[in-house]
């Protein structure tokens, strides 16, 4: 595996996790069911779990329910997502979720904010090559 790779790799991980962050904050902001005990540190963390389970939990969820997500043109994602950030909670007690609805709330705030910020960096990266 090359450096460049590696590092692309590493990127995108660093990404991920800040637009993680940035949206578990941001959710947190604009429900009042979802709440985190303590500063910045709190979100970091929770957004790092999420960026890690995403990578590894998520895939085996999108595999697992693809017969849902074919039958509802990929809404059930929101579903998923919703799951994921919930479990999150779960496994992370300073950060409080307090129903699965809420999480999947979180979630929508999430995939939303990664997709804003994947495009954006897309579009640099063309911009960067001509």
């Amino acid at each position: 595996m090359s450096v460049s790779m590696n590092r692309s790799v590493v990127e995108r991980f660093v990404v991920r996790w800040a637009a993680s962050s940035l949206g578990l904050w941001l959710a947190a902001g604009l429900s009042s069911h979802i709440t985190y005990n303590g500063g910045a540190g709190v979100i970091l963390a929770a957004g790092f779990l999420l960026a890690v389970l995403n990578m590894l939990l998520k895939p085996i969820l999108i595999i697992l329910s693809l017969p849902a997500i074919i039958l509802t043109l990929g809404l059930f994602m929101f579903i998923v997502n919703g799951l994921v950030v919930y479990i999150v909670s779960g496994l992370y007690t300073p950060l409080q979720i307090t129903s699965f609805w809420s999480a999947v709330f979180a979630g929508i705030v999430i995939g939303l904010l990664n997709w804003m910020i994947s495009a954006l960096l897309e579009d640099n990266r063309r911009h960067d090559n001509l």
